[in-house]
């Protein structure tokens, strides 16, 4: 009895990721709100009302979708940035995580790219959600750094919003060159902006103050 269950369960869980592959797909074309139920069981090869066994709606998947989008990359760029490293490697190896990333799951991050101000509210949250999570993360890796002794939580919070913020730009960034078809020179020109644009914050945050303690500071 518990192996006919288990068969069961593996095979709804099969269908459960051919319908998010599927949707991931078909998204590659147009965005979440435009994407018809129907259009995906057909690729998947199951009745429309078989949809209902495993989200409750497109929103749900989309929602899903997010998380296998955005969760693979936390904890890639967390390790880097706990590192004790010099500034310069820091900003290269997690630059080198992002285009990895996009090399290799150019559908996931197309489908963040354009659900993140999409029409589907709860897509939105869960991209918003995720983000902020990412933010806690980075900003609990950058407390450890020396250079952050005496900073207040709300100016590494917002130093890591800066830092999550400009990752995933860089990202759409990249794939708009691959998806271009834009030569080589193109991706590159983007990699080297990304690590330009991190290494300016990373300059301001050497000196940073912060000027609400000092009492507004020179204009």
């Amino acid at each position: 009895m518990s192996h006919t269950v288990g068969v069961r369960q593996a095979q709804k869980q099969k269908t459960r990721q051919a319908l998010l592959d599927a949707a991931l797909g078909l998204l590659a074309e147009q965005s979440l709100s435009s994407l018809g139920l129907r259009e995906v069981t057909r690729v998947v090869g199951i009745a429309p009302t078989a949809f209902y066994r495993h989200f409750r709606d497109l929103g749900e998947l989309g929602v899903a979708l997010v998380e296998e989008a955005l969760g693979s990359l936390h904890s890639m760029v967390r390790a880097i940035l706990a590192e004790q490293a010099a500034a310069e490697e820091r900003i290269d190896r997690t630059v080198a995580v992002v285009e990895r990333h996009v090399r290799e799951h150019p559908a996931h991050v197309r489908f963040v790219a354009r659900e993140r101000h999409g029409g589907v509210r709860a897509v939105r949250q869960a991209i918003a959600g995720e983000l902020e999570r990412f933010g806690t993360e980075v900003a609990d890796a950058l407390k450890t750094q020396p250079v952050s002794r005496g900073w207040s939580d709300d100016d590494v919070r917002m130093l890591a919003e800066l830092y999550v913020d400009r990752l995933v730009t860089t990202a759409a960034v990249i794939l708009d060159a691959e998806d271009a078809g834009s030569a080589e020179g193109e991706r590159e020109r983007a990699v080297r902006m990304a690590r330009r644009q991190l290494r300016l914050i990373s300059i301001g945050r050497q000196h940073w103050k912060d000027e609400e303690k000092d009492g507004g500071g020179a204009a």
